[in-house]
């Protein structure tokens, strides 16, 4: 185990920020994260867990032990007639994990397929896309507390999981480091194939009828054509959540803006966050090395050469703007640092 000081995180980050960490540890087991953690407490150093980078806006150098979580390992640990129980490393590429399952014949994964990042921060977020979540598919995880090294588990319930929201990212974000996650996925198959253009795209490459691979082909297709590629141009995908807005308000909105669109939901109506940020006239804005998505609105994107605190202040003008235009609320989803 290698420790590393003031090491550039540019490379590990995919906005492609050129932030500083003042030191940096890769960890490969759990042996080697007790050893970095009992080096944080000596050097009375807080510290920061880094997975695959495409999920954080660095504003500033990072003046803490950064641990890149680089845990593999794809394990079946149990099955039944009906599930197999899959333990995940938290270092594997989430996608790579996603095609794992498919060619095992697993199912409940297919729909979140080409989504960046790694298994370790896929319950923290909660990511979902396509009609699917993390939460629909999650049984438990292993993890680490930071302050004294105590091993957990956290089961669905204790995760809380939400709309790209979880315990993770409230209050105990930053006090456990994942570790290894427990996925229980499907023998027999229930397509979900009603969510956007998915079936259509299915037929347009050829399939004949849906299938783990067809399913997961297809979405891969969609999301190719509409978010950029981060080892092109610089982005974290989805940089907003998309509001959710009482009824009321949603009909004093859909007046104003007839075509607005909305998706009923237990709280209310959600309401796309890349159509209200491309009606207030933000899409493909650009300013100097930074700028909004000319396909996805709701990607802010570096074309080289940008700042942090660019984009945080991009993204502070979009949402003042929007709640100025809609009176609607713009959350992030990224962790900005």
């Amino acid at each position: 185990m290698k420790t590393e000081t003031n090491k550039s995180l540019l490379h590990l980050n995919t906005f492609g920020l050129d932030q500083v960490a003042a030191r940096f540890i890769t960890i490969n087991d759990e042996t080697e994260l007790a050893d970095a953690l009992q080096i944080a407490r000596d050097l009375e150093l807080p510290v920061f867990i880094l997975g695959g980078g495409s999920n954080i806006l660095l504003t500033k150098d990072l003046d803490c032990l950064v641990l890149k979580i680089n845990i593999k390992g794809i394990e079946l640990i149990r099955e039944d007639d009906k599930y197999v129980w899959i333990k995940v490393g938290a270092g594997e590429i989430w996608h790579e994990f996603v095609l794992h399952a498919i060619r095992n014949q697993w199912g409940g994964v297919e729909n979140l397929s080409l989504i960046p990042g790694t298994v370790g921060a896929s319950p923290m977020q909660n990511i979902g896309a396509y009609g699917a979540e993390i939460k629909d598919v999650f049984d438990h995880l292993e993890s680490v507390a930071l302050a004294d090294g105590t091993r957990t588990l956290f089961f669905a319930q204790d995760c809380r999981f939400g709309y790209r929201d979880s315990i993770f990212k409230q209050e105990a974000k930053g006090k456990f480091v994942i570790t290894r996650v427990i996925f229980r996925l499907n023998k027999f198959f229930n397509f979900n194939t009603s969510y956007g253009n998915i079936a259509s795209t299915i037929q347009e490459l050829g399939y004949t009828e849906p299938s783990l691979k067809a399913i997961s082909d297809a979405v891969i297709f969609i999301r190719k054509q509409k978010l950029p590629d981060p080892t092109v141009i610089g982005n974290a995908g989805s940089f907003f959540k998309n509001p959710v807005v009482s009824v009321e308000k949603y009909e004093r909105i859909k007046t104003a803006h007839p075509d607005v669109p909305g998706f009923p939901t237990t709280e209310g109506v959600k309401i796309p966050a890349a159509w209200l940020i491309e009606r207030a006239g933000w899409k493909g804005k650009r300013l100097g090395p930074i700028g909004v998505h000319a396909m996805q609105p709701l990607v802010l994107v570096n074309y080289g050469g940008g700042k942090g605190v660019e984009l945080l202040s991009l993204s502070k003008d979009i949402t003042d703007d929007i709640k100025e235009k809609f009176d609607v609320q713009l959350e992030t989803e990224v962790n900005i640092l």
